[in-house]
């Protein structure tokens, strides 16, 4: 009789180095959800910061303003503010040098503002450069 085939069970190939070291435990999973929570929170932070967080600024913006005369200009804006602002109100004439320049307190809220500034000459162009969060007394209204 020919000789049979051994019916026993075939040797297993030894497992290549990877497998061996990470076997069935989930690395790469963990490692992935753990970049993807960092990525996640990070682009929320930024996003925050770009467009909504707005605690303790001032917005302002600018309606009208109007030449008086020579040495007098006018300007009128709204600001939004949580305790008070104090705004830099500055006129420039035509070759955009600034001729006068004054600061303005505003109350807390929502406020429409109409200020008067003194100029050494004719005036082109009126603006608000800045307005800062500040704490409001009354006697610091100069409008």
């Amino acid at each position: 009789m020919p000789p049979q085939p051994d019916n026993s069970t075939p040797t297993a190939r030894p497992v290549s180095g990877t497998r061996r070291r990470l076997g069935n435990q989930p690395f790469f999973f963990v490692l992935g959800v753990i970049a993807a929570v960092v990525f996640t929170i990070g682009w929320g932070i930024a996003l925050f910061s770009y467009s909504g967080n707005t605690l303790g600024q001032v917005h302002y913006q600018t309606f009208a303003w109007r030449i008086v005369s020579d040495s007098e200009a006018r300007i009128s804006f709204q600001t939004t503010s949580d305790s008070g602002a104090l705004c830099l109100i500055s006129a420039y004439d035509d070759q955009h040098v600034p001729v006068g320049e004054t600061e303005v307190s505003v109350e807390g809220g929502l406020r429409d503002v109409e200020a008067t500034i003194d100029t050494v000459r004719r005036a082109t162009t009126v603006q608000v450069v800045s307005c800062r969060e500040q704490a409001f007394t009354s006697e610091s209204v100069n409008q």
